[in-house]
């Protein structure tokens, strides 16, 4: 699960868009993934459906890190295909269980996520929180909110603002040096600009 978490934290995918990810929305050699669809739970198990909103299906650059963890996953997986043979993993999932089929999200979140929190001596959060985490890790490196909105998939950059802005320490005090810079204020004063008109 390794890979799984890698992405989940560097591209902000939602938790149904990883387990419903096919290979072939996946090109390791330009460093690309496509988001075209997502796992829900029906009566019969899961099964992949179309994003909500059209925003959702996008495409996304993926770090070196993410490419380096896909490669050495997808070797893994092609090690354990030959071994099981004909049929298994016929969907191509890029995540799957032993058997070859698709990873339920309540599954996921018992017998995985649960448990490598309390190895790791972490607090009990979300799956869904490694997504705010990613959110929040480019909103403080300075990447503008309406990249960050896309790649997450939100409708509105209103909602990635909504969202995380308030989590992002400093941003207010980003945003009054920006005006001090853009209005020639000198910060170590009281705001008021005493130069002469000669002198602006």
């Amino acid at each position: 699960m390794e890979t799984l978490y890698v992405l989940a934290v560097t591209t902000g995918m939602r938790q149904g868009e990883i387990l419903g990810l096919g290979w072939e929305d996946v090109d390791l050699e330009l460093g690309t993934v496509r988001v075209r669809g997502t796992q829900t739970l029906a009566r019969g198990g899961p099964r992949l459906t179309e994003p909500k909103t059209r925003a959702s299906r996008r495409s996304m650059r993926l770090t070196a890190s993410a490419v380096e963890a896909l490669g050495r996953h997808r070797e893994r997986q092609e090690k354990e295909a030959a071994a099981i043979g004909h049929g298994w993993n016929e969907k191509g999932l890029v995540f799957r269980t032993r058997r070859g089929t698709p990873i339920r999200r309540d599954n996921l979140h018992a017998k995985s996520w649960k448990p490598l929190l309390r190895r790791a001596g972490l607090p009990d959060v979300r799956f869904h929180d490694l997504r705010h985490a990613c959110a929040t890790l480019l909103l403080t490196k300075g990447v503008h909110p309406k990249i960050v909105s896309e790649m997450l998939g939100h409708s509105s950059i209103a909602i990635t603002l909504d969202t995380h802005s308030h989590v992002i320490p400093g941003l207010g005090d980003v945003a009054a040096e920006a005006l001090e810079d853009a209005l020639g204020e000198d910060p170590d004063t009281d705001g008021v600009d005493r130069r002469t008109p000669s002198d602006r």
